[in-house]
């Protein structure tokens, strides 16, 4: 049966099927391919009251034989909800929306795209056909599971931010604390946002604080307010980020940056749901979701006495690591695509990276995160606005291609359509009908290791040395492609 992140595409051009399969592959969408006559077949053998209404999208391309009309009223029959893409020649796009337009079938119509279409194109209609979706199932009042896809904040398609992603759609909706750890800049504070924003609580206050960067002394005024002469200066009262937070959640960023003392005045109130405010003596009420993070190790904290073991255990209800951006640099391409592409839509420039680039960026230690990585986009973007970003434009930390073989072959595809050996001596050239980036990557990846392993004699400490990863990240890569010592 299909899953609910499924796209479907139905085109008689081979050729722009399989095109299509590969960008949505490397989109991250789930794609399932069909000539006309195998989706009428498949339509004929599916059950259209139950797996029907899992489908992202509908895309049709080119029909042999019928006309788009009696597709779309055939996925009308099948599922009334699933809003439908054209690709195809422009021309033909614009004949056959003649054809519905205006009817009760030109509304599934969401999106017509060239092809191949742009990435911005793309990713916007994607976003349509979601809000599409959704609204129809608001308007025809269900209630609508959440899906790991839809965490589509958190940029990748790599098996450590899948993890990320399924521990976010358990805990989503359910109403306990959450802690968040990992190292500075792996976007935690966007999985706490994420996590609110597919919540019950949605619709109410999401409300930050950054405990390490507010004094000690002024850490509970912030927190839970104060009356009116509680201390000098406090000429008014002021409600605090609990009372701001009611009904919503409240996010503790780097909570174990937290001084000993407000540690137990926050464990009371997780314990006991009520607070008082500086100065004051009434008891106020608290109906707020915990989600907290650190970059900190607290059970070591606990260890030397400068974090509390029970408050740990009130805050540790369900863990999500973070996984460094050196542990998934197979999420750098998709990173760099989204992070120009939201430059480009505010205005502030933008800049491009050719393979070499990439592949030289692929192999920084990236100790600032994600947030490093985004800081290199805009340095670059002014330096080099509207550039192609190579080896020898990159600052000197993040060149680890040797000058002699700044540019990385694109090589032309197989008869299979993979990518073959990558030549390191010659100018970059993308192929005329492009490349599946993602499986380029992943093959040049595993080929870079068996080499390394070959040198090495199956010595995996050694390996890991020259390709300058962790000893512990190589034997996992080794895993995920089942590679072998010789």
């Amino acid at each position: 049966m299909w899953e609910e992140n499924n796209v479907i595409v139905v085109d008689d051009n081979q050729q722009r099927l399989h095109d299509a399969r590969v960008i949505f592959d490397f989109l991250g969408e789930n794609p399932i391919t069909y000539s006309c006559s195998e989706w009428t077949e498949q339509l004929a053998s599916t059950d259209a009251q139950g797996s029907t209404r899992q489908i992202k999208a509908l895309v049709f391309g080119e029909a042999k034989e019928g006309s788009l009309e009696g597709r779309l009223n055939e996925a009308q029959e099948w599922d009334r909800s699933c809003p439908v893409f054209l690709i195809g020649d422009d021309q033909q796009s614009l004949q056959a929306m003649d054809s519905v337009e205006g009817t009760d079938l030109g509304h599934k119509v969401i999106a017509q795209l060239n092809f191949p279409p742009s990435y911005n194109k793309f990713i916007d209609s994607l976003h349509r056909a979601q809000v599409y979706r959704e609204q129809y199932d608001i308007n025809a009042g269900r209630v609508q599971q959440r899906d790991v896809q839809l965490f589509r904040s958190l940029v990748g398609t790599s098996r450590e931010l899948q993890k990320v992603r399924e521990l976010m759609a358990q805990v989503a909706d359910k109403d306990v604390t959450v802690l968040i750890t990992g190292e500075s800049g792996t976007g935690k504070e966007v999985v706490a946002r994420t996590l609110h924003y597919n919540s019950n609580r949605r619709k109410m206050p999401f409300v930050p604080v950054n405990c390490g960067a507010i004094p000690r002394e002024l850490l509970e005024s912030e927190l839970f307010g104060h009356e009116k002469g509680a201390f000098t200066g406090a000429v008014t009262a002021r409600a605090g980020r609990f009372e701001m937070a009611q009904g919503g959640t409240l996010f503790l960023d780097e909570i174990g940056d937290m001084p000993l003392d407000m540690q137990v005045k926050i464990l009371r109130v997780l314990q006991e749901r009520s607070f008082e405010r500086v100065g004051g003596n009434k008891s106020i009420k608290t109906d707020v979701r915990i989600i907290t993070a650190t970059h900190r190790n607290l059970e070591e904290m606990i260890v030397d006495g400068s974090f509390r073991e029970d408050l740990y255990y009130r805050l540790n209800v369900f863990p999500i690591e973070m996984p460094p951006l050196r542990d998934r640099v197979e999420d750098i391409p998709l990173l760099l695509n989204e992070l120009i592409t939201r430059l480009e839509n505010e205005k502030r420039g933008s800049i491009r990276f050719n393979s070499a680039g990439i592949m030289s960026l692929c192999r920084h230690e990236w100790a600032g995160n994600v947030r490093e990585l985004a800081n290199l986009v805009e340095r670059m973007a002014i330096l080099q606005p509207y550039g192609v970003v190579g080896v020898p434009e990159l600052p000197k930390k993040f060149r680890h291609v040797e000058e002699g073989d700044e540019d990385l072959v694109l090589p032309e595809s197989s008869k299979e359509g993979m990518p073959t050996v990558v030549n390191m001596d010659s100018t970059a050239l993308l192929p005329v009908n492009g490349i599946d980036l993602k499986e380029y990557l992943t093959n040049l990846e595993r080929s870079l290791i068996q080499q390394a392993l070959d040198d090495s004699v199956g010595v995996v400490a050694r390996a890991a040395e020259k390709l300058q990863i962790r000893r512990t990240t190589l034997v996992e890569k080794m895993r995920k492609y089942d590679l072998q010592r010789k």
